[in-house]
């Protein structure tokens, strides 16, 4: 019995032996490194040169990805009537609002592709806490402390086919009047007939 317990004692050292040598050589940083590269040739590449870039419609924000060859068709002759709810602030008053710049983007977009820019058509429709964004920098500078770092996206997107319509509720609230809204924005009933009234004129909820 001595004898048979001397053997399996031996059989065990042997067999952790074993364990304790692969584990080392697959954590080795030779192994490591051979891991890493099969792991680096089998993963997809980015695409070099593929850089986002602003215009042609807004070239103060809205910078898109050019897409070569989609699989999902844009038609060019269709009506592209997007409106999109603009409600939260920016993070910071000195940062302009994404969702302003998102309303850039698609008239960018769309335009870039080869869609007529009669075409493309955005409305943003502000309430909430977005509506201070839409102040001339004279009074965005009594409540922030700042000029409107929105403005001039603001002026393009108008320009370039855009609407930006404040709830007049909000507005109430708020005590803000027409006259010092930047020059362009709107000032309708209520956020709430805003949305009606584009979504019967062909405008497409857009939900972020």
């Amino acid at each position: 019995m001595i004898t048979d317990s001397i053997m399996r004692t031996r059989s065990l050292t042997l067999v952790l032996l074993a364990v304790f040598a692969a584990t080392s050589w697959s954590c080795s940083p030779e192994s490591t490194s051979e891991s890493a590269s099969t792991s680096a040739a089998s993963a997809p590449q980015a695409a070099s040169g593929n850089q986002a870039s602003t215009g042609p419609v807004v070239n103060a924000g809205g910078p898109t990805y050019p897409v070569p060859n989609p699989t999902f068709e844009t038609p060019m002759d269709r009506q592209f009537k997007a409106v999109f709810e603009l409600r939260a602030p920016a993070g910071s008053p000195d940062r302009p609002n994404q969702n302003l710049n998102t309303m850039a983007r698609y008239l960018n977009m769309h335009v870039r592709a080869g869609v007529p820019h009669e075409n493309v058509r955005v409305a943003g429709v502000v309430h909430g806490g977005a509506a201070l964004e839409l102040l001339q920098d004279e009074h965005y500078r009594a409540a922030h402390g700042v000029d409107n770092p929105n403005k001039v996206v603001i002026a393009e997107v108008l320009a370039g086919g855009g609407q930006l319509i404040l709830c007049g509720q909000t507005a109430g609230r708020l005590g803000i009047s027409a006259d010092q809204l930047l020059p362009g924005v709107q000032l309708g009933l209520s956020a709430m007939t805003a949305m009606t009234v584009l979504q019967q004129d062909g405008y497409q909820v857009i939900l972020w």
